[in-house]
């Protein structure tokens, strides 16, 4: 079953409470947009019936047209030859065939009207599926935007994010390692010379503090 129930339901539709409603706004739209499109196929192809209809009456009027003319020429002959019986029979069947004709472009006059409400209602067909149309477009951008958004949170907080930088602090380990290896490997090597220099002030200046720690010994004894 359609979501309308053809022309009259759809132009008088509200499509944002319809989606408000769904469950699934996109699949909605989707329907909507589909019975919309099938809709205007129905009106167009009733219009252009119409309009056939009308084009074969035009042409059987125009047939009627002529018949008239000949039944006159006929009652006009069938008086000039004194014969006002057949004068009279051939103006009644110029009459039938001008009844026929009235009848005619009265149904012709009905169809105009019938036209032009199927003109007016394929222009708010027309609107209405250009509103569907951008909520579509609207409601696939919300939706692409959500799910980009999701994807980024999960890669953010997402167990593959997690172990690449438990990885990272394994390896940043592993350096540090290296270099405490590294740094380790020039201990209790060859001294420089400046650091043999600082070593021989530092032992003359104790060798000159005990000399004089004996001297005030010996002094006191």
């Amino acid at each position: 079953m359609g979501i309308f129930s053809r022309t009259r339901d759809i132009i008088a539709a509200n499509v944002t409470d319809l989606l408000d409603k769904a469950e699934d706004p996109a699949k909605m739209i989707r329907m909507i947009i589909l019975e919309m499109e099938e809709t205007l196929v129905e009106v167009r192809a009733s219009a252009a019936r119409t309009i056939a209809d009308q084009k074969e009456m035009r042409r059987h009027i125009a047939k009627l047209d002529k018949l008239q003319e000949s039944w006159t020429e006929k009652a006009e002959l069938a008086l000039s030859k004194d014969r006002e019986d057949l004068a009279k029979a051939a103006l009644v069947e110029r009459q039938k065939a001008a009844d026929m004709a009235d009848q005619l472009q009265a149904e012709i006059t009905v169809l105009d009207d019938a036209l032009k409400a199927s003109e007016a209602d394929i222009a708010k067909l027309q609107n209405k599926l250009r509103e569907a149309r951008a909520r579509q477009n609207s409601i696939a951008t919300r939706l692409e935007s959500a799910e980009n958004r999701y994807r980024l949170r999960e890669m953010y907080a997402g167990e593959r994010v997690a172990d690449a930088f438990s990885r990272f602090d394994t390896l940043e380990r592993r350096v540090d390692m290296a270099e405490g290896r590294a740094d380790a490997a020039g201990m209790g090597g060859a001294k420089s010379l400046e650091e043999e220099i600082a070593e021989l002030k530092s032992a003359e200046k104790v060798d000159a503090e005990l000399a004089a720690l004996k001297a005030r010994l010996n002094k006191e004894g």
